[in-house]
C-alpha cells in the first residue's frame, strides 16, 4: 500500500488521475480499493493529497475527472453540516502555510478559468448519483466556505474577483453556478474589513438580486430559499451595503410575501429579511425608519399572517384552555415578527402605522380579525 500511495502522490499526474477515475467507478470492489487508497493518502499526507486535487483541478484535460476533483476537494477544505475541524474528512487546519497558500492561488485561478464548464452528460450510472457540481459552482463553493481564511491574500485581486462574481451571477445556463456565485459575493462581502473596498462591491447588489428574482420566476423555489438565506445573512451583517437599493429590495421582499401564490416558506424567508433589516439598528441606525411606506405594508402583511388561525368547534366546550390552539405557521411568524419589529422600531414609529389598521380589524365581522387585533397587535404596540 505505501508504493501505491506514493505512485498516486507522485510526479507523474496520471496516476493520481486514475486514481480519481476508479473512485466514480461502477465496480464496487475497485471503487473500496481506490476509497481506501484516498483515505490513506488523506490520512498520511493531507498536504500532498490537497495539492494533488488542486493540480488536477488546475490542469487535467478530462472534464469528469477535473470536476470530480473539485467535488473532492470541496470535502477536504469545508467543513459542512456538523463536521468538526477534527472531521478526518476535513484537512484545512491540518495543512501547513505553504499548502495553504498554493490552494489559495489554485482556487482564485479555477474560478476566473471555469466560468463556462459544466459536468460531462456522458457519465456512468455510479456518477449520476454523486453530487452534480460543475468546476465553477464547487469552486465557487469552496471560495465562499473558505472566504473567512483566504480574504486577505485576494485584496489585490479584487477587480478580478469583481468580475469572476459579476459573470457568475449573471450565468445564462446554471442557476446553481449563480445561487454559489451568491453565497460566495455575501460571504467575500462580509470578509471585507475596509469599507472603500466593500463599496466597491455594492454594484453587484441588482445581479445579486436577479438572481432571486429569476429562481422565482422559474418556479424553483428551493433556489429562492436558498438565496433569500443568504440575503439574510448579509442583511444582518452589512445591511449599508444594501443601503443605496434600498427601496428597491425592501420593496421587492414585500412584493414577495405579499404573494398568496408562493409557498409559506419563501414568503416567511422574505418576511425575515425585513425583519432582519428593521432590527440591524447598531450597524445602521434609522435604517428601516425612514421607509414608513414599507412598515405599513410589512405590518399589514404580518396582521395577515396572525388570521391564518384554525377554529375546531370541539375547542368551544373544552375544559381547559390552550393558548397555541389552531396556530399555524403563518400565525406563529406573524405573532413573532410583530414582536421583532415593535422593539426594533419602537412605539413612536408603530403605534401610527398600527393606528391606520386596526380599527378597521376590531370593525370587522370575521372573529379572526378582532382576535388577532386584541390578543396580538394589542399587546405589541
Amino acid at each position: 500500500m505505501d508504493q501505491q500511495v506514493a505512485l498516486v502522490l507522485g510526479a507523474d499526474l496520471s496516476h493520481f488521475e486514475a486514481l480519481i477515475s476508479q473512485l466514480m467507478s461502477s465496480a464496487n470492489d475497485q471503487r473500496s480499493q481506490a476509497e481506501a487508497l484516498f483515505n490513506l493518502c488523506r490520512e498520511r499526507h493531507p498536504d500532498a493529497l490537497v495539492l494533488k486535487l488542486g493540480q488536477v483541478l488546475h490542469s487535467s484535460q478530462p472534464l469528469d475527472i477535473r470536476a470530480m476533483s473539485a467535488v473532492l476537494l470541496r470535502k477536504q477544505l469545508a467543513s459542512s453540516g456538523g463536521d468538526s475541524d477534527e472531521s478526518p474528512s476535513y484537512v484545512w487546519t491540518r495543512l501547513n502555510p505553504a499548502t495553504q497558500s498554493s490552494i489559495k492561488s489554485i482556487l482564485l485561478s479555477a474560478v476566473q478559468r471555469e466560468e463556462t464548464k459544466s459536468l460531462s452528460s456522458s457519465v456512468t450510472p455510479f456518477r449520476s448519483l454523486l453530487p452534480t457540481f460543475s468546476p465553477m459552482e464547487s469552486s465557487l463553493l469552496i471560495f465562499s466556505q473558505l472566504a473567512q481564511y483566504i480574504g486577505d491574500m485576494l485584496l489585490p485581486h479584487l477587480p478580478t474577483l469583481h468580475s469572476v462574481f459579476l459573470n457568475s451571477l449573471s450565468h445564462s445556463v446554471s442557476p446553481d453556478v449563480r445561487i454559489a456565485a451568491l453565497g460566495a459575493s455575501v460571504n467575500f462581502v462580509q470578509c471585507i474589513e475596509s469599507t472603500a473596498d466593500r463599496e466597491r462591491f455594492q454594484d453587484l447588489l441588482p445581479a445579486m438580486m436577479r438572481t432571486l428574482t429569476e429562481a422565482l420566476n422559474s418556479g424553483n423555489e428551493a433556489n429562492a430559499q436558498e438565496a433569500l438565506e443568504l440575503l439574510i445573512e448579509l442583511a444582518g451583517t452589512e445591511p449599508r451595503f444594501l443601503r443605496r437599493q434600498l427601496v428597491d429590495v425592501v420593496g421587492y421582499m414585500l412584493q414577495i410575501a405579499e404573494d398568496d401564490r408562493l409557498e409559506e416558506g419563501t414568503r416567511h424567508l422574505a418576511v425575515e429579511f425585513v425583519s432582519t433589516l428593521a432590527e440591524s439598528r447598531e450597524r445602521a441606525p434609522g435604517m428601516m425608519r425612514r421607509l414608513p411606506q414599507f412598515i405599513g405594508r410589512l405590518f399589514a402583511v404580518l396582521m395577515k399572517m396572525l388570521l391564518d388561525i384554525e377554529d375546531e368547534p370541539a375547542w368551544h366546550c373544552a375544559e381547559s384552555e390552550d393558548e397555541d390552539a389552531g396556530e399555524t405557521s403563518n400565525y406563529s411568524v406573524g405573532q413573532e415578527c410583530l414582536d421583532r419589529l415593535s422593539i426594533a422600531l419602537g412605539g413612536n414609529t408603530i403605534v401610527p402605522v398600527a393606528s391606520e389598521l386596526l380599527p378597521q380589524y376590531l370593525a370587522a365581522p370575521e372573529w379572526q380579525k378582532a382576535t388577532c387585533c386584541t390578543h396580538n397587535s394589542c399587546t405589541n404596540c
